[in-house]
């Protein structure tokens, strides 16, 4: 990080704890939670995954690859011939969506 842009972050800081600006935050005196499974993703991805799973949004690549896992499960109990058509389809489906939404976020974070 250049110098001049560290020295500016640690001026902020001391003027925000000077002002008690920094007391009562949420967790205060709380260990920090263990994200070790985050150890190799970029941080600016983790930190955005994070901000939206405590906003309690959930990206549409998430709920395609449950409703892709739900639609192979469902597909393995059929027996009839068409209905095993039309699930494979689906299946279909929800891979290029699934696809295209992983595509689309690996793309925007480059």
């Amino acid at each position: 990080m250049i110098r001049a842009f560290r020295n500016l972050i640690e001026r902020q800081l001391a003027k925000a704890q000077a002002e008690g600006q920094l007391q009562g935050l949420a967790g205060e005196g709380k260990p920090l939670p263990g994200r070790s499974g985050e150890a190799h993703v970029d941080a600016g991805l983790a930190a955005g995954m994070r901000i939206m799973a405590q906003a309690g949004v959930v990206p549409e690549e998430f709920t395609l690859k449950e409703q892709l896992a739900a639609a192979r499960k469902d597909y393995a109990a059929l027996t009839d011939a068409a209905a095993r058509k039309a699930a494979m389809a689906r299946i279909s489906d929800l891979e290029m969506r699934y696809n295209m939404a992983r595509d689309a976020r690996k793309s925007f974070f480059r």
